[in-house]
């Protein structure tokens, strides 16, 4: 169900069907260590939000493959970063833009870590502007308890690990450099730190983690448990209405 392959006659019916609910991926572009391609978070967020719309039928906007990769540095080639201001105006006017199509409910669903900032920002905008809408953030490392567990169980301030690794064996096995995975693990070095240092000070080749364990397998079980809990959670959604009917104006009812 991908927005980009409907007509505009179409997209009123799709968007009744489901409470006018929509989702956007928003993944990255940046370096993921030595043996994966730049693109991995787009890609999660990409075929996940596909799977997500084809069992539930809630449209998928376009992916956004840039994001706020700002702490990965310009030590290594392939990061293309945007600074928060500009995610949070993006993902504004493309959600300002959704609720003139009809949506209703919009579920913006994220990839890499330090787009959650921005996007909680944009969250806000939105919310405050158009008082019919409302918005979730998903992230997707953090969208379950098993989920979470299996992100951090070689590092907690995890990289290009062995989870991000296993779901590319899994999903897209040419974005994948197996002959150097036995050489890619790289330790966590932020335990205690208070503050957030930027990848180059945290790791030697930008992965923090043991990519060398992962396997397709685990992979497959991993992407199933995010589909199975995304939609799990979208369906909640549609069913939720505001606690309270109160408009956001004082001068509302």
């Amino acid at each position: 169900m991908l927005w980009s392959e409907l007509t505009w006659s179409e997209i009123p019916e799709v968007l009744a069907r489901v409470k006018g609910a929509a989702l956007l991926p928003v993944g990255a572009t940046e370096q993921h260590g030595p043996h994966l391609g730049c693109g991995v978070d787009s890609v999660i967020a990409d075929e996940l939000c596909r799977a997500v719309s084809a069992k539930t039928g809630v449209p998928m906007l376009p992916t956004l493959p840039y994001g706020c990769s700002l702490g990965h540095s310009q030590r290594w080639p392939g990061t293309i970063a945007v600074q928060p201001i500009t995610l949070i105006n993006l993902v504004k006017e493309i959600g300002t833009w959704a609720v003139h199509s009809g949506v209703r409910r919009l579920f913006i669903v994220n990839s890499h870590v330090t787009n959650a900032a921005p996007l909680r920002c944009a969250l806000e905008m939105l919310r405050a502007e158009h008082d019919g809408l409302m918005v979730a953030v998903v992230n997707t490392a953090t969208l379950s308890e098993r989920v979470q567990r299996v992100h951090s169980s070689d590092a907690e301030d995890w990289h290009a690990n062995d989870a991000e690794t296993s779901l590319m064996l899994a999903m897209a096995p040419p974005m994948v450099r197996i002959e150097r995975l036995a050489e890619a693990d790289d330790p966590d070095r932020t335990g205690g730190a208070v503050f957030a240092h930027p990848v180059n000070r945290t790791s030697l080749n930008g992965v923090t983690g043991r990519p060398s364990e992962a396997s397709a397998g685990k992979g497959q079980a991993l992407f199933e448990w995010l589909v199975d809990d995304l939609s799990a959670l979208i369906l909640r959604g549609l069913a939720e209405e505001p606690p309270l009917p109160h408009s956001y104006s004082r001068h509302g009812h």
